[in-house]
């Protein structure tokens, strides 16, 4: 078993090294330039079974997106790597000369690649069956996921409920619902393009065009809306002003879930030559678990998503909050299965989700004998206010997952030092470079890190460092973190720290 890492136990009985609380001058200089006292600060590093550094490392903190290893790590440990989300087209129906004569219910388990092209290519296979038309509504199953529409009712965690970092995933999110934007303009002109087509949506705007950067086009922008007509037709607004002669492509989450399915099935089902008479609908709560196999339905159509080690890099790389909190929901409704990808978790009556899987996760570190004392997993990502861990658990998680059958597929899922992710640009000239693996957090009072760093002597070290103050913006808390990583990336001995 792995040994605990909270303080008490680093320092008491473990045989570990004693640790230097002060932080390394380069760190606290910088710091100090920014009014940042040393207490907003907490960080450890650890060579091995010596413990280098620990500095308020046992304090509860916010992590933001250093969340992710918790959720990445858990996730691969506990589904495993061959672990695939899932999406169903299935019936009660039978097809009698090209109709179906019923319902078509499109079912949701935690695919994190259903996409417009997944779900033509999906329709196509009902076409390539010889279904033309369905004579029924399409039902939208959402029910692996308790409560089925997280989304609703949720406060959104800042101004910018739109934009694609906000969006709250159910176990059938359609393209993360997102509509992307191209807009382009001159002097006088703005021209604004949609994708994916959707049935009778249209794109217009009352932006005003005026002077200023293009690259602050964001100062502009407000947050934009939808109405919907007496016929049904929806209208996308959007609102704020725009640089002239500018170019700007974004992602925005403005419509209802059920009017965005809708609209693109029926777009996509009508280019591959269907019809369909009926409306789409939701799924109604049965009060039953789900299963792999619905009593009297059939499958028509699946879609597996990718393995689960491909996934983890695009939620650790790119800090995809959305696919950090769809795998975290499947820790408490979906198992590892070899032939379908997953299977929802048998369980005697439907539970709230997200319970389960803080559930599973406080058994994990209860597994590696790491304490979750003070630790609140919130949604998984990191993007939360409430979310906490102290340096030391997360530097637990990292020392677990090194000893993890799945040590390669989790460290490779982190940003390289100066070569891609969230770390491409930061720390190009350090010995860092193209060496460690780092995961990034950052919120408007947070600033973390946290990854593997190999020392002068090419021993791998964890370090996990946070600061949570106001004065982390303007690249100050980046910078005395960024310190950090390159005070471990140099030292080969105990490294010799400021004196006290």
């Amino acid at each position: 078993m792995l040994r605990p890492v909270l303080m008490a136990a680093l320092l008491a009985g473990l045989g570990l090294s004693t640790a230097h609380a002060q932080l390394p001058e380069s760190v606290s200089l910088l710091l100090r330039s920014a009014n940042i006292p040393e207490d907003a600060m907490g960080a450890i590093v650890l060579r091995g079974n010596a413990t280098v550094l620990s500095h308020g490392a046992e304090r509860s903190m916010q992590p933001a997106s250093t969340m992710k290893l918790v959720t990445t790590a858990v996730g691969l440990e506990q589904l495993g790597p061959i672990f695939r989300g899932r999406t169903e087209l299935r019936t009660s129906a039978d097809v009698i000369n090209g109709v179906l004569k019923g319902d078509l219910i499109l079912r949701g388990g935690a695919d994190t690649d259903f996409n417009a092209d997944v779900l033509a290519h999906m329709l196509q296979t009902l076409r390539n069956q010889g279904i033309v038309k369905i004579k029924g509504d399409l039902i939208l199953d959402r029910q692996l996921f308790q409560p089925a529409r997280p989304d609703i009712g949720a406060a959104p965690f800042d101004e910018s409920a739109e934009f694609r970092y906000n969006v709250i995933p159910d176990a059938l999110l359609l393209n993360t619902n997102l509509l992307d934007i191209n807009m382009n303009s001159t002097e006088r002109q703005l021209s604004i393009l949609m994708q994916p087509p959707l049935e009778n949506v249209s794109i217009t705007s009352d932006m005003k065009l005026v002077k200023g950067s293009c690259a602050r086009w964001e100062d502009g922008w407000r947050p934009p809306e939808y109405r919907r007509d007496a016929g049904g037709k929806l209208q996308v607004i959007l609102h704020g002003t725009f640089p002239q002669n500018c170019s700007k492509a974004t992602s925005i989450n403005v419509l209802d879930r059920n009017d965005y399915a809708d609209r693109l099935f029926r777009a996509t089902w009508k280019r591959l030559g269907g019809t369909i008479t009926g409306t789409v609908r939701e799924a109604p709560a049965t009060g039953l678990p789900p299963t792999a196999e619905p009593v009297g339905t059939r499958m028509l159509a699946d879609h597996v998503a990718r393995a689960l080690p491909e996934v983890l890099r695009d939620i650790n790389k790119t800090s995809d909050n959305t696919l950090a909190r769809t795998l975290f929901l499947s820790l408490g409704s979906l198992q590892s299965d070899g032939w379908l990808g997953s299977r929802p978790v048998a369980m005697a009556v439907p539970e709230d989700t997200a319970s389960r899987a803080r559930q599973v996760i406080q058994e994990w570190f209860q597994r590696h004998n790491i304490d979750t004392q003070g630790m609140l997993v919130d949604n998984g990502s990191g993007l939360s206010r409430t979310g906490r861990i102290a340096p030391a658990q997360m530097a637990g998680v990292l020392q677990a997952m090194q000893q993890s059958p799945w040590a390669p597929e989790f460290q490779s899922s982190l940003p390289i030092v100066a070569l891609d992710g969230t770390m491409r640009k930061r720390l190009l000239n350090s010995p860092a470079a193209a060496r460690a693996r780092i995961k990034t957090g950052t919120l408007k009072n947070v600033v973390a890190i946290a990854g593997y760093v190999p020392d002068a002597n090419n021993q791998l070290c964890v370090v996990v460092a946070m600061i949570n103050s106001d004065l982390v913006g303007n690249g100050n808390g980046r910078a005395a973190v960024d310190a950090l990583i390159e005070w471990v990336a140099r030292s080969g001995a105990t490294p010799v720290v400021a004196g006290q």
